[in-house]
């Protein structure tokens, strides 16, 4: 009988120090003993990655984007290395690669490319042999031959797109916490492990703020039906496993509570209201490559309207740029920021079935005096826009009100 194939990913911190390095060496080593094969994604250490984009920032305020990707795999080099020292010395053969070397052929976007093919010839050879694989996440080659990235918590999408690509029995991906958990235990002591979620409810998370998994992977292994199981580097419990279905979903109104900090708001102030002005604005910062979340236009009374969208806080210089060129040829008046914003959204596949859940979400976010400035909603979420200071305080609320601690 074959042996049964996982693959196993370690987040930064899960590699922090020769201390855990060592911890994630011994945990491998005892899946290989148990008669696994085994593809072990690795990240950065720590904060190896943000240590070397201020060290670029400081030689050029604006790199290029080539050369950032050349700078920012190394990271991951330095880490399969040491893990593979480190599993050495436990006396069982292991064998790092980068990207590059496994064969993850991507396109050409530097610092967002997608994965075009995966080439596992490599990898398989030396799963043949007996040994540990060790792959540098993040990280691929263009059909340039170029080093690319694959976006932040690209190492996610590495491990995933591994497991479909060799046929695993599962994905593990390790990481600081023990599980995903019904909202950030940081800001609700009371916050539950989850143990069994649906891809779309992961999903629609990952794209909300839990940043627990990237969101590219999530699409990945719920397009190939990759099962994935988010579980601790620091301890041996079972954490959450992200699968197609989950038995009784509908029963459950909402699961999780998602809070996004890293949002700013854009108003465009009278703008005529007229037909592809709106489609002038939103295409232009398309072409700049700046993804607009959420969406208001108000009701026109005077032939003209403002339009309030939400975007990454570090795209929000940029977007305002853009939109102040357009001033004169579209007629805007003026254009607002507001950076002191944040997004709660409610999760949940149960919704679909259940009535009156939004409603219950305002009733308790103005017994708790919060205002909401946007709304959005889609199948399975529902998300507001509120003012940063009064996140959390929504947040404890909401949990509380669809007793998620329960």
């Amino acid at each position: 009988m074959p042996k049964k194939l996982i693959v196993q990913k370690f987040g930064g911190s899960s590699v922090a120090n020769v201390d855990r390095i060592q911890k994630v060496a011994q945990r491998v080593v005892s899946y290989k003993k148990k008669g696994f094969n085994l593809v072990v994604v690795v990240s950065a250490l720590g904060d190896t990655t943000d240590e070397l984009i201020e060290l670029a920032n400081k030689i050029n305020s604006s790199p290029s984007e080539r050369e950032m990707d050349m700078l920012l795999s190394t990271g991951e080099q330095i880490s399969v290395a040491l893990l593979a020292m480190a599993i050495h010395k436990l006396g069982v053969e292991a064998i790092s690669f980068t990207g590059a070397q496994v064969g993850i052929i991507t396109d050409t976007a530097h610092t967002k490319a997608r994965i075009i093919k995966i080439n596992a010839e490599k990898i398989q050879e030396a799963l043949k042999r007996d040994k540990v694989v060790i792959v540098a996440g993040f990280q691929g080659i263009s059909l340039n031959q170029d080093i690319t990235t694959l976006g932040r918590g690209g190492s996610d999408l590495t491990a995933v797109a591994l497991a479909k690509e060799l046929k695993a029995y599962e994905c593990e991906i390790y990481t600081d916490v023990k599980g995903i958990y019904t909202t950030d235990p940081r800001i609700e002591p009371k916050a539950k492990k989850i143990t069994k979620i649906t891809y779309d409810e992961m999903l629609e998370m990952a794209s909300l703020g839990a940043q627990v998994m990237q969101v590219r992977s999530i699409e990945v292994a719920k397009k190939f039906n990759v099962p994935i199981h988010v579980r601790s580097s620091f301890k041996k419990d079972p954490g959450t496993m992200i699968i197609k279905e989950v038995k009784n979903m509908e029963e459950v109104v909402v699961s999780a509570i998602t809070l996004n900090k890293a949002g700013a708001k854009i108003t465009v102030c009278n703008v005529f209201d007229r037909p592809g002005i709106a489609a002038r604005i939103f295409n232009e910062l398309a072409d700049k490559g700046i993804s607009v979340d959420m969406i208001v236009q108000n009701v026109s009374h005077l032939r003209q309207t403002d339009i309030s969208f939400t975007v990454n806080k570090p795209e929000a210089h940029k977007a305002i740029k853009i939109i102040n060129k357009l001033k004169k040829q579209v007629g805007i008046k003026d254009v607002l920021q507001d950076s002191d914003i944040a997004r709660i959204s409610i999760v949940g596949v149960g919704m679909k079935s259940h009535p009156g859940v939004a409603g219950k979400m305002f009733e308790v976010l103005a017994k708790a005096r919060i205002n909401i400035e946007m709304i959005s909603t889609s199948d399975i979420s529902i998300s507001c826009i509120v003012q940063k200071k009064l996140a959390e305080k929504a947040v404890r609320a909401l949990h509380n009100k669809f007793g998620l601690a329960k």
